[in-house]
């Protein structure tokens, strides 16, 4: 049977450690004369993330071997936050809903969450908009409150990648993008089929 991309991991056992990074494309001149600094950014974000797992048994080792090995290089993956930062430290509760078609930049129109509420996402929490192919992570970066009538406007990180559609969902707890190796996916196998794996990847868009 062919295998669809983006393909999904195991879920078990999650990461014992992942390393994220924001790559954002900017750059700042300073003036020789002067020291003065002129800022320059450009559109470009992407997610980088190192991965490790912790020592597992062939069971388990095995089918992670084997699904990493299947993106021959080029293939995707669905990936997200593990442990504690698969939940948001905010309520997030209600239903959200992007408020509004031709969204583009930093920040997000959302409706659909429960009314007047504090804290409704915080700073680091992540969302997902999309699905499939189409997944995109993104990290909230200021507190957040519902108004009076379940609206949010969101500052989040990378920028939008597309337009999402009016009421598409956001998901908010297990959020996951489409990601692709960088370089070979690596593990250590001990003579009793103890197994540890890890990677880095890139995110895919």
């Amino acid at each position: 049977m062919a295998i669809s991309f983006p393909i999904s991991l195991p879920s078990t056992p999650e990461p014992a450690q992942m390393e994220w990074g924001a790559l954002t494309v900017g750059g700042v001149n300073v003036s020789p004369y002067t020291l003065a600094q002129e800022t320059f950014e450009w559109p470009g974000n992407r997610w980088m993330v190192s991965v490790r797992y912790p020592a597992m048994a062939r069971a388990q080792g095995d089918p992670l071997a084997a699904a990493l090995v299947s993106l021959y290089g080029v293939g995707t993956f669905l990936f997200g936050p593990a442990g504690p930062g698969k939940t948001p430290r905010g309520v997030a509760t209600g239903t959200p809903l992007v408020n509004g078609a031709v969204q583009t930049g930093k920040s997000l129109v959302t409706d659909g969450w429960t009314v007047s509420v504090t804290n409704i996402l915080r700073a680091g929490d992540y969302i997902q908009l999309g699905s499939g192919s189409t997944a995109r992570l993104y990290m909230i970066l200021v507190d957040v409150n519902s108004d009076a009538g379940g609206n949010a406007t969101l500052d989040i990180w990378p920028r939008l990648r597309e337009a999402p559609a009016d009421n598409a969902s956001i998901v908010t707890s297990s959020p996951k993008g489409v990601f692709r190796l960088r370089g070979r996916p690596q593990w250590e196998q001990e003579i009793a089929y103890l197994y540890s794996v890890s990677f880095e990847a890139e995110e895919a868009f």
